[in-house]
């Protein structure tokens, strides 16, 4: 044999090496699982065929899941159009109709009967009907020496000619989504039903167990799942809400096993993934470990900490933080667990291993050589020129986010806009409604705490961010202050007008043209406008210039990986809110040294963590009761009660809520959650660490019938063994 074919042998045979390693790593379009994945599917263990799956003939698994209210996955559990979320996907509903007589967040609520199911504005849930690949038509009038703009206007006319000719029902939609970068287009025909109401949730101390304490963490213990119906017309199509809708009935609905699962089950997850971006390069990757995921931990963490310390101290405080802390928190201990886990795997050095190959490849044929020699180096040194912007732009983002002074100071700045624009005989009107807007955010604004968390995250801004990014204005009034995050801090809070409702209005009770004058002198607005302005003129310009020509390059390089690896590697592409199937396998992990993680937890972890009066880890009195007599009725496995577990299904926000099935297409399970450790898997998917958190049927079968007696509810559903 020749030495460059040992040598092309050995980069084949690397890039099946890679494929096998990486075997449940996927979110597949499931109308191409036949294609694509049926074979593979069952030689893991599935029982189903792809058209069990995926068909437009006959009721499918795909007719039993639903796009819930955009935001999450739901699914369809009985014939009469039960449905199965998250507890966290359906917290808005759920608060939207609790008081302080009727606390359903604390209590938690199940209507008795149908009656009693509570209706839900703006709540929808849409199903897929079918899928269909138009990228031939989207690219019809595309050439290669159109500039990006031109590309996409002529993409745009054509999918707009499409969304024209193509055949559906009066009461159906159409939607088309780009996916590899704009390399291909489908189209999906869809069925959005408006009418969904609540039927039943646990308790926040069952369906929200663990808080923000156990969030991105194994081993779990939360409950976590809620229960609404969809209704519709008595033709069984979508209709607004009405008292004479009737449950609807969906064309499948899935069984629920109670086997339970054992290690090396096959496993599916069935939803609509967010956002991935799992085909970046190498500097991409760098950027978001090294540079971006940091700088915001920096700020996060310190916020955190400032508003952690009041809340301990002060209960009324701890109440009008309490939902500020856990959205702060949420993507903080993502990105902490991201970072570790893309180094912990060698992340960045598998793609830079991955491009030398690729490379390799390349320059091995002379075709590609001329159409993508260049493609990778090009993208890998826009990331480079990004960098410093990209950093400046999460800085900035982090400050004015977790800095409430400054959102008051947009939402002030906005106000006298709409003013400027309608005129300022409407002043009066205008300022009596935002007065009213401004009630409900200063009942949850401490400026003592807003202070606090400034000083802190000033210095990190100023000594994090080059001056150049800054701006010549904003740094002159860090300069006038010493360079000092306190010294700046106490000159906005203790002199602005915008630190409570009652300086704000009095503000507001000048003339127009007198407010407009004094904002150029209150401090707060002064360096507010300033870091906008820096922001604006020093780095939004030259940022967007470069991801634009991100953008192109991004999108040549996928084709190149498809055209160059197609042989050796199937591609998926990234998440983008659409239908996906991913699949996997029940197995533990070890994320460190000297730690080995099962795959089960039960009712006796909860009963291990369980503080009495904690507002993360407290235990209803009935499921203590339940515990202590072992009264599990049927979903008890050998005097234990399952709660969750974990698989290597490729997950990510969007999933939450959607089913986890068996090899048999039955539910076992109820996606929520992945481990700290693989939340990486967003960019770089690794089957050695990366699990998805499921809550176990089981368990939610046993809080819905043994701990709130809705048995009722548990009869709907058809349960197998």
């Amino acid at each position: 044999m020749t030495q460059r074919f040992v040598k092309y042998s050995l980069i084949l045979l690397f890039l099946l090496q890679q494929q096998f390693s990486y075997a449940t790593e996927g979110m597949w379009l499931p109308q191409l699982l036949s294609k694509l994945n049926e074979k593979e599917m069952k030689a893991m263990g599935m029982k189903i065929s792809a058209a069990d799956i995926y068909s437009i003939n006959k009721g499918s698994l795909k007719d039993a899941i639903v796009s819930f209210g955009g935001f999450c996955t739901a699914e369809v559990i009985s014939s009469q159009g039960l449905l199965l979320t998250n507890h966290h996907c359906g917290y808005g509903a759920i608060q939207s109709h609790s008081s302080i007589t009727n606390n359903y967040l604390e209590n938690g609520f199940w209507a008795r009967n149908q009656a009693e199911e509570l209706p839900n504005e703006d709540l929808t849930a849409t199903f897929i009907v079918r899928i269909e690949d138009v990228t031939k038509q989207a690219l019809l009038n595309v050439t290669a020496n159109m500039s990006e703009r031109e590309r996409q206007s002529a993409i745009d006319k054509q999918l707009n000619e499409i969304k024209k000719n193509v055949k559906k029902e009066a009461w159906e939609d159409v939607m088309i989504r780009p996916f590899f970068e704009g390399n291909q287009y489908y189209l999906f025909v869809t069925e959005t039903y408006k009418d969904v109401r609540l039927v039943g949730t646990p308790p926040s101390s069952i369906g929200k167990f663990g808080s923000d304490t156990d969030n991105w963490v194994w081993p779990r213990h939360t409950g976590d799942f809620s229960m609404f119906r969809i209704y519709a017309g008595k033709d069984n199509r979508p209709a607004p809400y009405s008292k004479d809708n009737v449950p609807l009935k969906p064309k499948h609905f899935l069984p629920i096993s109670l086997k339970g699962l054992k290690a090396n089950d096959f496993t599916m997850v069935f939803g609509f993934p967010g956002r991935t971006t799992e085909y970046l390069p190498s500097e991409a990757v760098k950027l978001t470990v090294d540079v971006l995921d940091s700088a915001k931990v920096a700020m996060r963490d310190a916020a955190l900490k400032v508003m952690d310390g009041y809340m301990r101290k002060d209960e009324q405080i701890k109440i009008q933080y309490a939902s500020k802390y856990a959205s702060t928190a949420n993507y903080w201990k993502k990105w902490m667990g991201e970072m570790q886990g893309v180094k912990q795997t060698g992340g960045i050095e598998k793609k830079i291993a991955g491009e030398a190959k690729f490379r390799e490849l390349v320059n091995a044929n002379a075709s590609w050589k001329q159409t993508y020699g260049q493609v990778l180096d090009s993208l890998n040194e826009q990331y480079r020129i990004i960098t410093p912007y990209a950093q400046a732009r999460d800085y900035y983002s982090e400050l004015v986010r977790n800095v409430e002074l400054f959102a008051i100071n947009d939402k002030l700045i906005s106000f006298l806009n709409e003013v400027h624009e309608k005129g300022t005989a409407q002043y009066d009107q205008l300022r009596t409604r935002f007065l009213e807007d401004m009630k409900s955010f200063y009942q949850n604004y401490n400026a003592e705490v807003d202070h606090d968390v400034s000083v802190q995250l000033l210095d990190i801004y100023f000594q994090g961010v080059h001056s150049r990014y800054i701006g010549g204005e904003a740094y002159q009034i860090w300069m006038e202050t010493n360079k000092d995050g306190r010294a700046t801090a106490d000159r906005l809070y203790q002199e602005s007008s915008l630190v409570s409702l009652e300086k704000l209005e009095a503000l507001l009770a000048n003339p127009y043209t007198t407010v407009v004058a004094q904002m150029w002198k209150d401090p707060a607005t002064r360096l507010g406008m300033a870091l906008r302005k820096g922001f604006s003129e020093n780095v939004s310009k030259t940022l967007n210039e470069t991801q634009a020509n991100i953008n192109h390059l991004q999108r040549i390089y996928m084709q190149a990986q498809m055209d160059v690896l197609g042989s050796t590697k199937r591609f998926y592409p990234d998440a983008n809110s659409t239908l996906r199937i991913t699949y996997g396998k029940v197995d533990g992990y070890k994320p460190r040294d000297a730690v080995n993680y099962d795959y089960y937890t039960y009712l006796d972890g909860v009963m291990e963590k369980y503080k009495p009066g904690d507002y993360e880890f407290d235990v209803p009195a009935k499921l203590i009761e339940l515990h202590q007599k072992k009264d599990y009725g049927r979903y008890g496995v050998n005097g234990k009660m399952p709660v969750c577990f974990i698989a290597s299904n490729h997950t990510t926000g969007g999933n939450s809520g959607s089913p986890a099935l068996d090899a048999y297409g039955n539910l076992v399970g109820l996606n929520f959650d992945r481990t700290w450790e693989g939340t990486m898997s967003d960019i770089n998917y690794d089957a050695a660490i990366c699990r998805n958190i499921m809550v176990d049927i089981r368990y939610v079968l046993f809080i819905v019938d043994k701990f709130a007696g809705a048995t009722h509810l548990v009869n709907e559903m058809k349960l197998v063994k």
